[in-house]
């Protein structure tokens, strides 16, 4: 008898404490719930259940804010300075500053404020009310916030409607508001500023029916005499470039010299800015009927673009010249400066900007270091933590807090975490926590902190290659470059097997719904479902039963097909140029930002996994390739980025 009771007490030592985690796990989530809710009394009930003391900071935070309209500011800032070592301290900071703002304490709201390490449009609109409400004059940021023509939060309204009624701001002002607006197409930051003009002169159906036909609003004659007429066929400009460039043109030349010359030219520019998206020869004729000064540093950027496909380097350098510090100090902007001055015989000024490109681990480094040859530093070697270092990250409680989170499935929460508790870390101490996160596995949070380093690198980490087995055989199999497919995958997922995106691709390799089923037919699979695109080895050999055929599709351009991967064959297509360039060139004038920022990140990638992988030295211009001029139209009438119905 004593045995067996003996036994008993063994066994419930053993299972206490994963009994006790289980239980803390389901009320704490219990508790979560109850605070969406809004139930003090079921969250009260949940609560008090919990034994860990990591989790109770947001507890703390949950019960402080079901009550925040009702207690008192000595409290509520007590609680924010005793817990600085979490992300909760600063998100109640903001709760905190919004429930001040609603009861009209302006003066605690103004001493509180300046503790906002980032604040957003709509905190910076509550400070300024603050300051009107105390009697202070609005700084000139408001004014040039106004004027930017950005889509206005509700609590910019209070400020800018006393600056009308101050006269701070006037009806000229509402119309520039107007203009901006219109000319990034934000037809809601448009009609705002038609609110603050005396007689709202249109309608957002106005507005709406030039957006969708602007060839139609063009093509009746407008009284350009008329503030109203004017802006809207300003617009229609900007709409018909938006898709048809050479026709926007042609109806500018008619129309331009009802605008003073500051306008003309100002349009020019964003009929050249249209024009190089869609990679017109004319583009670089236009902007020079413009103005750097009216071009801002995106248009600059796209002059660059048209000067590359022409390959004029002293416009590229000029246009680069003309950028501000800020954007000219851009590694694209770096490099591409360099190889204009390669080009025009200044090698010493591009060597020093190589070199200093070369030493980052990224697309231009790499480009860079191929520029410079030998002259160029040793790549840098793996650093490892040592098992002490990664012990004493595991000691911090932000960090264990960071992995109790994740394993609740709570990962916006464990990520902020773990971000707040390694934004101080050196090098070395965020190698150690990335080395600590891949033994979780998790392993997006390990690459995108062994990405953070400046100095000490450790690449097995930052270049990881889980599923390797499985990865490899499908690689072989579709006689794919095993680098460059892990080099997409990276970029797709980081190694989250269940990644959901925004519009409804899943798993490794982020499969769309309908190009899955698509695959499904063509392997011979049935009774497949979208949800076996969580399970890696599905969304594998999907993955890459599509790349290899949108490579082949597309002239067996891995370039081509990065680009098509992300935005669609046919757009790939479409983005060829009309004579031979290097791949570098066309990656840097894809007219899509992200994917211009995918195709860059997923080359770079290839190069580190091929070193990782022991393969044959493949340098990232000869990755990148030629791109030739088409020999197969695109697909008419395709927008959805697909191939001529061949493929999804």
């Amino acid at each position: 008898m004593k045995t067996r009771i003996f036994l008993w007490l063994i066994l419930l030592l053993c299972i206490s404490p994963v009994s006790t985690q289980a239980n803390d796990q389901r009320e704490f989530l219990a508790a979560k719930d109850a605070f969406r809710t809004g139930n003090l009394t079921a969250f009260d009930r949940h609560a008090a259940q919990m034994h860990n003391p990591l989790l109770q900071p947001y507890l703390d935070y949950w019960r402080i804010n079901l009550q925040l309209a009702s207690i008192s500011n000595p409290t509520v800032q007590d609680w924010i300075l005793h817990h600085t070592d979490t992300p909760l301290s600063a998100r109640l900071q903001i709760d905190w500053l919004r429930q001040l703002a609603k009861r009209n304490d302006w003066h605690t709201f103004s001493e509180q404020y300046p503790q906002i390490r980032q604040p957003d449009d709509d905190m910076q609109c509550l400070d300024w009310q603050a300051d009107l409400a105390l009697g202070s004059t609005v700084p000139k940021e408001a004014v040039a916030f106004w004027r930017s023509g950005a889509l206005l939060p509700a609590s910019c309204y209070p400020v800018y409607q006393q600056l009308f009624n101050q006269q701070v701001l006037n009806e000229q002002d509402a119309w520039l508001h107007a203009r901006n607006a219109l000319a990034a197409n934000s037809q809601p930051a448009a009609l705002e500023a038609f609110n603050w003009m005396g007689n709202r002169p249109l309608e957002q159906t106005t507005l709406s029916s030039i957006a969708s036909n602007p060839s139609n609003w063009l093509d009746h004659g407008h009284d350009l005499t008329q503030p109203v007429e004017r802006e809207l066929t300003r617009y229609a400009i900007y709409r018909l470039a938006w898709h048809d460039a050479q026709s926007a043109a042609e109806q500018w030349r008619n129309l331009q010299n009802a605008w003073d010359d500051t306008e003309r030219r100002r349009v020019w520019g964003q009929i050249a800015i249209q024009a190089s998206r869609q990679h017109l020869p004319q583009a670089e004729q236009w902007f020079t009927l413009s103005a750097p000064a009216l071009l801002g540093d995106d248009g600059l950027a796209w002059q660059v673009r048209a000067a590359l496909l022409n390959k004029n380097w002293a416009s590229i350098q000029k246009s680069i010249q003309n950028m501000s510090d800020s954007a000219r100090a851009q590694p694209a902007w770096q490099y591409w400066l360099a190889r204009s001055e390669l080009a025009q015989g200044q090698s010493r000024a591009a060597n020093l900007l190589l070199l200093s490109l070369s030493r980052n681990p990224d697309f231009y480094g790499l480009l860079a270091q191929e520029e410079l040859g030998d002259v160029a530093s040793a790549p840098s070697i793996n650093y490892n933590a040592s098992d002490e270092d990664i012990a004493d990250i595991n000691r911090q409680p932000g960090i264990r807090r960071a992995f109790l989170l994740y394993d609740m499935d709570m990962h916006l929460d464990a990520s902020r975490e773990w971000k707040w508790a390694t934004r101080d870390f050196t090098d070395a101490q965020l190698l150690a926590a990335a080395e600590l996160a891949k033994q979780h596995r998790w392993l997006d949070c390990a690459i995108n902190t062994a990405d953070r380093t400046h100095n000490l690198h450790n690449f097995d980490l930052s270049f990881m290659a889980p599923y390797h087995d499985t990865a490899h055989a499908y690689a072989q199999t579709y006689q794919l470059d095993e680098a460059w497919v892990y080099g997409l995958i990276r970029q797709e997922s980081r190694f989250i097997s269940h990644a959901h995106s925004g519009v409804g691709a899943s798993g490794l390799m982020q499969v769309m719904p309908a190009t899955a089923h698509w695959i499904a037919q063509k392997l011979g699979l049935r009774h497949f479902h979208t949800a076996h695109l969580n399970e890696p080895q599905t969304s594998l050999q999907f993955g890459m039963y599509y790349l290899k055929t949108i490579r082949a599709r597309l002239g067996n351009s891995s370039l081509l097909a990065t680009a098509a991967y992300n935005a669609g064959p046919n757009r790939a297509l479409r983005w060829r140029p009309g004579t031979p360039i290097e791949g570098a060139i066309y990656a840097e004038t894809i007219p899509f930002g992200e994917t211009r920022d995918y195709v860059k990140k997923v080359f770079a990638n290839s190069v580190f996994y091929a070193r990782n992988f022991n393969q044959p030295d493949v340098s990232i211009k000869q990755r990148l390739g030629m791109v030739m001029p088409a020999t197969a139209a695109p697909c008419p009438n395709d927008n959805t980025g697909g191939s001529c119905g061949a493929i999804p």
